[in-house]
């Protein structure tokens, strides 16, 4: 569960008693504004609110072992009023399939991640829509 800060707190799923939490950092910095979680293959993924950026986090440290930058995924021409920031993750593990999307956004988008060239510190700087 996240309640938007750098805190994530891991529940019991019948009594949502808490079992346990991390703090999620950067090489030592908090990230916070944590929202729109997802666990994939192991990971967390976590929407970093408002920017259009994923946290992809080792649930044993916090670590965010690797960046998934979306800008430019919704056209300028898809952004009019109420369009709001990216806010949706969906993993479908059956077919090995990721999904996101936004608030009020006209799309939902099946991506592939792909390492960029050049990447440092696990930044996937490119995104292919599928």
């Amino acid at each position: 569960m996240s309640d938007g800060t750098s805190t994530l707190h891991f529940l019991d799923p019948d009594t949502f008693e808490e079992l346990g939490r991390i703090e999620v950092h950067d090489w030592g910095a908090p990230i916070t504004h944590l929202n729109e979680l997802e666990y994939v293959k192991g990971d967390i993924y976590a929407n970093v609110w408002p920017t259009n950026r994923i946290a992809m986090i080792s649930p044993e440290t916090g670590q965010v072992v690797w960046w998934i930058d979306l800008d430019g995924m919704l056209s300028e021409e898809d952004r009019s009023p109420p369009i709001d920031v990216l806010n949706g993750i969906a993993y479908d593990a059956k077919h090995e399939r990721l999904f996101i999307t936004g608030k009020y956004w006209p799309k939902l988008f099946e991506i592939e991640l792909m390492a960029g060239e050049g990447t440092s510190r696990g930044y996937w700087q490119g995104v292919k829509p599928v």
